[in-house]
């Protein structure tokens, strides 16, 4: 815990608002309507019945948990229908039939042998067919499904969303994400690495991730203009939560684009939402792969990441991973925010008040990383002390880790020692110098930052901290165990800040 616009070929505008829906629209895609196409286009081809190769559902999990497993299925879910006019684009829509705090309808496609799971609620709407050169079409060689999906088009009315030059000249969309970072050594522009990219036409989806570079390639072909959405899951199995509405991965409209795709470029003059999560998704991005290259254990998988744009602090309450924290003291830190935490768990939250540039934010993720790794590390008991003392102190006192004294303050001790000190490592690796944060608090993370420049190693460092060091004269004995030939040099620097 630490105390403390889009350049685009488009006109679209980031929305992060409510999404408004007007007048339902007739799918080109349903499948009565894919085959009175093909009766009208073929009139003398013979049987033109065709078996739908789709289903358009929707879910309505009563919890988390039922929201995971959907998402565990690898379904493409959309929180609002997808055959209606979006009269006003955003990141999120919750059914106004609903409570404000139930998870709303999930929309998606998935296949028509699909087993749904037991005990969600779920409603076929439609069944679909949706042509593409991947799916086999037995018995319909000859038909040419590029013509077909036009016509499909303007015989529901939807013609209008058809772009002429795409017929015969489909690509799949690819483009490339980045972000600038104007202080780092690594360079200015970066790719967005490891998110979802998800495009949209009706029941027409398909999605997929950007490389570490930004780059992404779409595989499937769109004649109309598709919804682009970028999707905070990242291949490091990590999400950004959340939207207005509980949702355990975050997503970003970036409105609609060409079919051949889409190119972004975020800076600090973008929307400042967009902006967030990419920053946070980078520095969490880095410093995984960081962690084989220092020899460290990475956070758990499944990690959720919140961020909160009103709140200064963040933490690493590791709430989805099984802590168990005092409920008056977590609801105190939280403020505004903590009715969220009944359906939807959070790991890690980051505080984005006044962190209005990518390194104040980086050093935020990177510091509440590292507490993730210690947790992976030490378990849930270890972690409930710990955090119980930290949020104890806040509520008591305002200060984030309170003055050093009281139950279970040497678990604070090694966790913002830890913490502190590879969020130094890792901001002077990125921008040349260290902040030397947390330098002025009691538990003295420079410790570690000394260690270091005598030849302990980082590794060595993060193999002290087991379940049984909570405090400092701890921490000394397992690094003397560790490396008794550098016994004198630890215990010299410890001592100098008895």
């Amino acid at each position: 815990m630490d105390s403390g616009s889009v350049s685009t070929p488009r006109n679209e505008a980031v929305a992060h608002d409510e999404i408004v829906l007007g007048k339902k629209l007739d799918n080109p895609y349903s499948l009565e309507n894919v085959r009175n196409t093909l009766k009208s286009l073929y009139p003398t081809r013979g049987a033109t019945e065709i078996d739908p190769n789709g289903l358009y559902v929707r879910f309505l999990p009563a919890n988390s948990g039922q929201l995971d497993l959907l998402a565990g299925l690898g379904l493409e879910m959309f929180d609002h229908p997808l055959d209606y006019e979006i009269l006003r684009d955003g990141d999120y829509y919750h059914d106004r039939s609903l409570p404000e705090d139930q998870i709303t309808w999930q929309y998606t496609v998935v296949p028509p042998d699909f087993k749904f799971p037991a005990g969600t609620t779920y409603e076929i709407l439609e069944e679909c067919f949706v042509p593409d050169e991947e799916i086999p079409t037995r018995g319909f060689e000859e038909v040419d499904w590029d013509r077909v999906e036009k016509e499909a088009f303007r015989r529901t009315g939807n013609e209008a969303l058809i772009l002429p030059d795409t017929r015969g000249n489909r690509t799949y969309p690819k483009g490339r994400i980045t972000i600038e970072d104007k202080q780092s050594k690594e360079g200015k522009v970066l790719g967005v690495a490891g998110v979802k990219v998800k495009t949209q036409v009706f029941v027409r989806i398909s999605s997929a991730y950007t490389d570490k570079d930004g780059n992404y390639e779409i595989r499937m072909k769109y004649s109309a203009k598709p919804h682009y959405r970028l999707v905070f899951k990242n291949t490091c199995d990590f999400s950004i939560g959340f939207n207005l509405i509980l949702s355990p991965a975050s997503t970003s409209s970036l409105g609609k684009g060409s079919p051949l795709g889409m190119d972004v470029k975020i800076d600090t003059n973008s929307d400042g939402t967009l902006f967030r999560r990419c920053v946070v998704n980078n520095a969490a991005y880095d410093y995984i792969s960081k962690c084989k290259e220092m020899g460290i254990s990475g956070p758990p998988k499944n990690l959720r990441i919140w961020i909160f744009k009103q709140m200064r602090p963040s933490s690493a309450l590791m709430l989805h991973h099984g802590a168990v924290l005092n409920q008056n003291a977590l609801d105190k830190f939280l403020g505004l925010y903590r009715y969220l935490i009944r359906v939807i768990l959070p790991d890690i939250t980051i505080g984005a008040r006044g962190r209005n540039d990518y390194a104040s934010l980086y050093g935020a993720t990177v510091h509440e990383m590292a507490h993730a790794s210690h947790f992976q590390r030490v378990g849930t008991t270890y972690w409930d002390k710990y955090i119980t003392y930290v949020l104890t102190a806040f509520a008591g006192t305002g200060a984030t880790y309170g003055d050093g004294s009281g139950a279970n303050a040497g678990y604070c001790e090694v966790g913002e020692m830890w913490a502190y000190y590879l969020e130094n490592k890792l901001y002077k690796s990125r921008y040349g110098y260290s902040p030397e944060s947390g330098y002025d608090l009691w538990f003295y993370p420079q410790i570690f930052a000394q260690l270091e420049e005598e030849g302990i190693d980082v590794s060595d460092l993060f193999s002290a901290l087991r379940s049984d060091v909570h405090d400092r004269d701890a921490l000394l004995k397992k690094l003397v165990e560790i490396c008794p030939s550098m016994k004198t040099v630890i215990t010299r620097i410890f001592r100098s800040y008895s």
